[in-house]
C-alpha cells in the first residue's frame, strides 16, 4: 500500500524480553553430563542458560515477553490487531501458542497464528509481518519469538544439551510512513533462504506424523558452522545491497546468538566491528526463535541501540533456513 506522502513502513516502537528465573550453569552441567565449564566456553562462548520451570510453557514466555513490549511501546492489547509468534516448541500440536498468547493478552482482533523456521523464525516473523502491513491488511503487529528447547533436548548428549535455553522476546511494529529511501525509520528489507538438502545436518529426530512421538535434537556440529559463517555472510550482503548501504553504514549487528565462533567468523567475514555485534549467547545461550528479540530487547533496554540507528537482524537454523532484516529503529 502506497500512502499520501510517501511509502508504508513497519516501524519497530518497542521490544521486550522474559527469561526463566532458573540459571543452568555450566559447573552444573558437568554435573550432569561427561563435560566441563572449559571445554564448553572455548567452543561455544557459553557461560549459562536459563530454563523454563516445570509447567512453565512457551506461552507463558511469550505472553511476558508481550507484555513488555507492548508496554514499551506505550500500546495496549486493543491495538494489536496481528500476532506472529516464531517457535519450533508449541505449547500443543494445535491450536497455535500465538492463539493462546492472543487470548491471554486480550486481543480480541484481527490474526494469530505460528511460523516455524527453527532459529530463524524471528527474522521469518518479521519478514511477513513487515508484508502484512505495506499490503495494508494489519496496522500494528506483535511479533514473537518464544522457545522452550530444554523440552527436546537429550540431556545425555553433551554436544547438544549444553548450548541451548529458554526464552522468549517480542517487538510491536506499527505502520507508518517513509520516503522509501534507506533513511527511513522502520523495516527497510528482508531476505529469506532454506535449503531442505540439509535435514540431517541439524533436526528433531521425532513429530506427530512421522513418530507420534516429541522427539530430541539431533546436531552435526561442524558442519552446520562452514554453512552458518557463509550462509549469514550472504544474508546480510543481500540487505545491503538491497539499500545500497555498507558494512559501514550498520550500527549495530544483532545475530542469532547459536554459537561465539559463529558470530565472530560472520563479523570477520564481513569486516564488521565487533564492537558494533551485541552478544547475549554467554548468558542466554541458543534459545533458537527467540534468541534474536532477545539481544534486541536487551540492547534497546540499555541504550545501547538507540531512535534512528540501523540495525541488522540476521540468524540460521534448522532446515537450514536463514534470513536477515534490515531496520531503522
Amino acid at each position: 500500500m502506497t500512502s499520501v506522502g510517501g511509502v508504508t513502513r513497519s516501524l519497530l516502537i518497542g521490544s521486550g524480553a522474559y527469561l526463566p528465573e532458573r540459571i543452568l550453569s555450566n559447573a552444573e552441567l558437568a554435573a550432569m553430563v561427561d563435560t566441563d565449564d572449559a571445554w564448553i566456553t572455548a567452543r561455544t562462548g557459553i557461560r549459562q542458560r536459563h530454563i523454563a520451570a516445570e509447567g512453565e510453557c512457551t506461552s507463558d514466555l511469550a505472553i511476558a515477553a508481550s507484555r513488555r513490549a507492548l508496554e514499551a511501546a506505550g500500546r495496549e492489547p486493543k491495538d494489536i490487531d496481528l500476532i506472529v509468534l516464531a517457535t519450533a516448541t508449541p505449547d500443543y500440536t494445535f491450536p497455535a501458542t500465538a492463539a493462546t498468547v492472543q487470548a491471554s493478552l486480550g486481543v480480541r482482533k484481527g490474526a494469530a497464528f505460528d511460523i516455524q523456521a527453527v532459529c530463524s523464525g524471528f527474522v521469518y516473523a518479521m519478514a511477513v509481518a513487515d508484508n502484512f502491513i505495506k499490503a495494508g491488511q494489519h496496522k500494528r503487529a506483535l511479533v514473537i519469538g518464544a522457545e522452550t528447547f530444554s523440552r527436546i533436548l537429550d540431556w545425555q548428549d553433551r554436544t547438544t544439551c549444553v548450548l541451548f535455553g529458554d526464552g522468549a522476546g517480542a517487538v510491536v511494529l506499527e505502520a507508518g510512513k517513509g520516503a522509501g529511501t534507506s533513511a527511513d525509520r522502520g523495516v527497510l528489507t528482508t531476505h529469506l533462504h532454506t535449503d531442505g538438502r540439509h535435514h540431517d545436518l541439524l533436526y528433531v529426530d521425532g513429530g506427530p506424523s512421522k513418530t507420534q512421538t516429541v522427539g530430541h535434537l539431533r546436531m552435526a556440529g561442524r558442519e552446520v558452522f562452514r554453512h552458518a559463517v557463509v550462509n549469514l555472510a550472504e544474508v546480510v550482503g543481500e540487505a545491503l545491497a538491497a539499500t545500497g548501504l555498507t558494512p559501514a553504514d550498520l550500527d549495530w549487528i544483532v545475530p542469532h546468538q547459536a554459537n561465539l565462533r559463529i558470530i565472530d567468523g560472520t563479523a570477520r567475514k564481513l569486516g564488521l566491528d565487533l564492537s558494533k555485534v551485541v552478544v547475549t549467547v554467554d548468558r542466554h545461550g541458543n534459545t533458537s526463535a527467540a534468541s534474536v528479540p532477545l539481544a534486541l530487547a536487551e540492547a534497546m533496554a540499555d541504550g545501547r541501540i538507540k531512535p534512528g540507528q540501523l540495525v541488522l537482524l540476521e540468524a540460521m537454523g534448522g532446515g537450514f533456513t536463514w534470513g536477515s532484516c534490515l531496520v531503522r529503529i
